[in-house]
């Protein structure tokens, strides 16, 4: 009964604690007059991969290499299979030539990098994990400096413009919120699925990866529905790009991750790569540089028959 409630309040809590980050991304873009898809892939996407970097760190540190991995695999299998699929389901999203020129590629290169990395000698070290970090900090640089909007973004509502402390005390409370809701969230959600007797890869896979997704699922969900497209398409691309490279990077310079179960690397790992690659003709077909409700059905399509064979 306590998994239960666990699970319940987590999911409560994650949803407020979207809607406080949404908040503080929108008065940030105002306030710097910055494109709001570039918030979105480095201020939310940063808050919304915490829950993800905290549990692959304590995964690792405490001998549980599978669920580290298993959890940002799944986790970004998820983002796209279930999260773009649900956002786009209820709002379809126009884009923009800088999304197939910069962002797609860089999330297709951070996620070829990993798997060049762990796929030869199933291990990821030390030295490969500053590798990944130091790209992730280039990326974030011209991020900042040259790109453009990626996103087709919708003049303002009638915003009140909230002072900087504001904006900066919604982030603190939404991220906070985030972590402590997903914390609930995995808690309850372990507890149900180790009661069935469920493996550490298929726990990381599925139910965490799903729970430590739900923060960019609130986020994203919030964004759509108050129509900010561009942060919930940024979060999403950026939220990928930072699981890999931020809390990879820095689990394994903290300690070297080692595959124990092969599934990772027979089959996990290339559903990422494939749900990831798919998401460029799904913006060109059947309309050009469009994400619209028949795109998400494939993916979530997709994502259905990766679970369906991940439990099978």
């Amino acid at each position: 009964m306590q998994d239960f409630v666990f699970t319940i309040l987590g999911l409560a809590i994650l949803i407020l604690g979207g809607n406080w980050l949404l908040k503080s991304a929108v008065a940030l873009s105002l306030r710097l007059n910055i494109s709001k898809i570039i918030i979105g892939m480095t201020v939310v996407s940063f808050a919304t991969s915490a829950p993800e970097l905290i549990v692959s760190v304590n995964a690792a540190l405490d001998g549980f290499p599978d669920l580290a991995l298993g959890n940002v695999i799944g986790s970004n299998i998820a983002n796209l299979g279930l999260v773009l699929a649900i956002t786009i389901i209820l709002g379809s999203i126009d884009v923009r030539p800088s999304f197939y020129t910069t962002d797609w590629p860089v999330m297709m290169v951070a996620s070829l990098l990993f798997f060049g990395f762990i796929f030869f000698d199933a291990e990821i070290q030390r030295h490969e994990g500053v590798i990944m970090f130091i790209f992730l900090f280039i990326f974030l640089i011209y991020l900042l400096r040259f790109q453009k909007t990626a996103v087709v973004e919708e003049p303002h509502e009638d915003y009140i413009l909230l002072p900087l402390y504001k904006a900066v005390l919604f982030f603190v409370l939404g991220a906070a919120a985030l972590w402590g809701g997903s914390e609930l969230l995995v808690q309850g959600a372990v507890g149900i699925a180790t009661s069935y007797g469920i493996s550490e890869r298929v726990i990381g896979i599925t139910v965490i990866s799903i729970g430590t997704s739900i923060p960019e699922l609130a986020a994203s969900v919030i964004a759509i529905l108050k129509k900010e497209k561009a942060i919930s398409v940024g979060n999403l691309i950026g939220s990928n790009i930072f699981n890999l490279l931020a809390v990879l990077g820095i689990t394994s310079m903290i300690t070297p991750i080692k595959v124990l179960d092969q599934g990772l690397l027979s089959n996990d790992i290339f559903w990422m790569l494939g749900i990831s690659f798919v998401i460029l003709p799904l913006v060109f077909l059947p309309r050009g540089l469009r994400l619209g409700w028949r795109d998400g059905i494939v993916l979530i399509g997709l994502y259905g028959v990766f679970v369906y064979l991940t439990l099978g």
